[in-house]
């Protein structure tokens, strides 16, 4: 394909941007299942390894089929997007096994001790146990603030030393609370920090971070964009190209969490479909959250694209669509969830999200178990919470299993 990626609409850059034509001629990006490479001289084995040459050396530091992924979703993430001169966006992307393992290199490519991140409640459990147990022991501290409340924000900004970073998950997982990007990223750039945003539920197809000036976004890939439950993944994503080719890159490398041929293969197999299977999953969930909303075993349905929703119209301001993700409070607690859990036949149970079948998980003695109840319950995410991941079948057989499931 020589056709300029930047010039194609987005669901053409999803199947098509980042291919790169292949010396046999492969359809598709074939699986570079090699852990090395080969140089044709010492010479150009310096060239490489100076930069001064394209090519590949090791597979920790890259291969093809890796990089047509982060091509790809660099793409999606910079998509109509303009740099400070007017002209098209350029973004860096670096796959990693998971989405936690691009966290890290996030974390500890632009943080040492004695620095502070500023972030919000209700975080993924994942990131929330990396900052509770580990960052502490790395002498970094996280202060957590309500992001809704922007004079309480601002007031930290003006009053604690030491923040160098901003921290930001919105929609956030699970309680899906929503938090106005563009205004955060004023006050932070006012303060000269780094604004970092994981945009895994949402996806580039919903909302672009970049748009409103952040400097670094990651995905668990694992999610929406593989979309099939196939393979774990992550990626960072950032502007500054050379801080991204440098510190980023080489702490990246050195943590050793790479990618690898087989799991990006699978990755920009599931891109190609990408955008299609978010307009099915977005109207399959809004279905469902008006469904929820009315039965009566449910007390409150968290759902983005319902008028209901506290951040509604923050949601509307910054997405393209309420997206696929919802959770509610059942009436019975934890053991309403349990039971709730035990009782599905379609929709799976399982703690992941973003495939193309239904996901439904109970948070309290799932992903978040390892989070102190107190915390858990002051971020929202209570006992009778269900996390529901809307997939793309149909959306009838859906709302029946969720009604036979909640039948008492």
């Amino acid at each position: 394909m020589s056709a300029d990626k930047k010039s194609l609409g987005f669901d053409s850059v999803c199947i098509h941007g980042g291919h790169k034509a292949e010396s046999n001629r492969a359809h598709l990006t074939p699986i570079y299942a090699t852990s090395t490479y080969t140089f044709d001289s010492a010479e150009q084995a310096i060239a490489v390894f100076k930069n001064e040459e394209p090519g590949y050396i090791y597979g920790r530091f890259g291969n093809p089929t890796i990089n047509e992924a982060e091509e790809k979703i660099a793409l999606l993430e910079a998509y109509g997007l303009q740099d400070n001169n007017g002209a098209p966006l350029k973004l860096k992307a670096i796959l990693h096994a998971s989405g936690m393992a691009a966290i890290t290199t996030m974390l500890l490519s632009n943080l040492k001790a004695g620095d502070k991140i500023i972030t919000h409640q209700s975080l993924y459990g994942g990131t929330q146990e990396m900052i509770d147990k580990i960052l502490p022991n790395l002498g970094i501290e996280v202060i957590i603030v309500d992001f809704h409340e922007l004079n309480n924000v601002a007031s930290v900004l003006n009053t604690e030393k030491g923040i160098k970073m901003m921290y930001i998950e919105t929609p956030a997982n699970p309680t899906l609370q929503c938090v106005d990007m563009a205004a955060l990223v004023k006050l932070g750039k006012q303060h000269g920090l780094i604004i970092c945003a994981d945009n895994t539920f949402a996806t580039p197809y919903l909302q672009q971070p970049f748009k409103y000036g952040v400097d670094f976004v990651m995905h668990s890939t694992t999610k929406f964009l593989n979309g099939h439950g196939t393979a774990v993944g992550g990626i960072l994503i950032g502007s500054d190209l050379e801080k991204m080719n440098g510190i980023v890159t080489k702490t990246h490398r050195l943590l050793g969490g790479n990618s690898n041929a087989f799991e990006a293969f699978l990755l920009n197999n599931g891109l190609r479909t990408f955008s299609i299977r978010m307009e099915r999953h977005c109207s399959n969930a809004e279905k469902v959250a008006a469904f929820l909303e009315a039965h009566p075993a449910v007390e409150r349905v968290n759902y983005l694209g319902l008028a209901s929703h506290p951040d509604h119209a923050t949601a509307m301001k910054q997405m393209k669509h309420a997206g696929a993700m919802l959770s509610f409070e059942l009436k019975g607690g934890f053991d309403a969830g349990v039971k709730f859990i035990d009782k599905l036949k379609l929709c799976i149970s399982a703690v992941s999200l973003g495939t193309c079948d239904t996901l439904i998980s109970h948070p309290a003695s799932t992903t978040h178990v390892g989070v102190k109840r107190e915390d858990r319950i002051k971020f929202g995410i209570t006992d009778g919470l269900i996390r529901m991941s809307v997939g793309i079948e149909t959306v009838d057989d859906i709302i029946d299993d969720l009604s036979q499931a909640l039948q008492s």
